[in-house]
């Protein structure tokens, strides 16, 4: 039983997808439905968690508009995200970057890694 479903959600991954990790900037392109209209909207910040993992792997990306703190979590593998781009990637020590919710600022900058 446990093989067809295992067969059935390899079936549904996207193949194409970059290797994403904590710390990246990304810009992930959603598809936006507005009455018979479609068109794809950027969003682009950091990721600062990870969740779930093949067919359940979701983002929750963050960034800052306005002075505002906007976070969205995308699931990875819908077909409401068309493209995920990595525009740069940050050396991060820990797993979920939570703490960059109090920060603001200079404070809130991480440092570049070599790509």
């Amino acid at each position: 039983m446990s093989n067809i479903i295992d067969t059935i959600n390899k079936e549904q991954v996207k193949p194409n997808l970059p290797v994403i990790e904590v710390g990246d900037t990304v810009k992930v392109h959603v598809s936006i439905i507005e009455g018979a209209k479609e068109r794809v909207q950027v969003f682009q910040g950091i990721i600062i968690a990870i969740n779930g993992s093949e067919i359940t792997k979701t983002i929750t990306v963050r960034r800052v508009v306005s002075g505002q703190g906007v976070e969205r979590v995308f699931p990875v593998n819908s077909p409401n995200v068309r493209k995920v781009e990595i525009m740069g990637r940050a050396a991060v020590r820990r797993s979920k970057l939570y703490y960059l919710r109090g920060l603001s600022g200079k404070a809130a900058r991480l440092k570049p890694r070599d790509i």
